[in-house]
């Protein structure tokens, strides 16, 4: 009987659920967490999915601009190519205008020409109007030049300029020789004229070498005439030698500075003419308006 009463209190309902409590409890707890876990769960794959939608979008965003950058660069390449070509093309072609240009003048200089530049070359002048006056009226002088006289007023110009016949005088980059073809008969006698220019055996695709030609040209056509120029060559189109410091009268620059600047070696330039100048010297600038 006292085995059964007490059966009988243990599995009275309040018993029951004093000892059923806490196992509810510890399950509702356990359910609880697991909820919790489940939903921090569903909230780190929604995370790690944007993650690597970034991932993606970013590697796709690389490869895009990786495109473009190949791209670009095959048509800067494309570019750079084409422009070469023609360049090269444009030598080509200016080669064989100078061919052309001395078969002209092999015919155009007489010995009637040559005897009027040997006269000019061998004269001391006076004065620099003297000099001008016989000179600008020379028929050494290209017709073309010639033509030229009433837009680039040469005599005011070297008059302004303050050129003497006994003067050191370099002209920078005398191109095919406009002022050329004046000063050195100008000069020839009393003072020296130098020129700068770029080697005429350099490589045939550069037009520094085209220019050079050019001017090996003007002055091979009459050593009478322009044998006494003095040629000094560039080492490279960024470089400018004017010779040794102090020892020019004047540097002239004909339509050259604009180069200059676009090259950015103005500055450097104008302290090099600076320096070739001796002390009262000249620097000569003629420009384009």
């Amino acid at each position: 009987q006292h085995r059964r009463e007490g059966r009988d209190r243990r599995t009275t309902p309040d018993a029951m659920l004093l000892r059923t409590a806490p196992l509810l409890a510890a399950l509702l707890l356990t359910l609880g967490c697991d909820g919790g876990k489940t939903d921090t769960k569903k909230t780190d794959a929604k995370a790690d999915a944007k993650a690597s939608d970034a991932k993606a979008g970013d590697a796709k965003v690389a490869d895009a601009k990786a495109g473009d950058t190949k791209a670009g660069d095959a048509n800067a390449d494309e570019a750079a190519a084409k422009e070469a070509e023609e360049r090269k093309a444009e030598i080509a072609k200016g080669l064989a205008e100078l061919e052309e240009w001395k078969a002209a003048e092999k015919t155009r200089w007489t010995d009637e020409v040559e005897a009027e530049a040997k006269r000019l070359a061998e004269t001391a002048w006076k004065d620099l109007d003297e000099a001008l006056t016989a000179v600008l009226a020379s028929k050494h002088r290209l017709p073309t030049n010639v033509a030229r006289d009433e837009y680039r007023h040469p005599a005011q110009t070297l008059a302004f300029l303050g050129l003497k016949p006994d003067m050191t005088v370099v002209e920078v980059g005398p191109g095919w020789g406009w002022y050329t073809e004046i000063l050195a008969p100008v000069l020839a006698k009393q003072g020296t004229l130098l020129v700068t220019t770029s080697d005429p055996a350099g490589p045939e695709d550069q037009g520094a070498t085209l220019y050079a030609r050019r001017l090996q040209a003007f002055m091979d056509r009459s050593p009478a005439a322009y044998g006494k120029i003095e040629r000094i060559v560039q080492k490279d189109g960024n470089t400018l030698d004017l010779g040794p410091d102090g020892s020019a009268d004047m540097v002239l620059v004909v339509r050259g500075m604009h180069g200059w600047v676009g090259r950015g070696v103005f500055d450097q330039n104008v302290k090099k003419i600076y320096a070739a100048l001796e002390p009262g010297g000249i620097a000569a600038i003629v420009q384009h308006r």
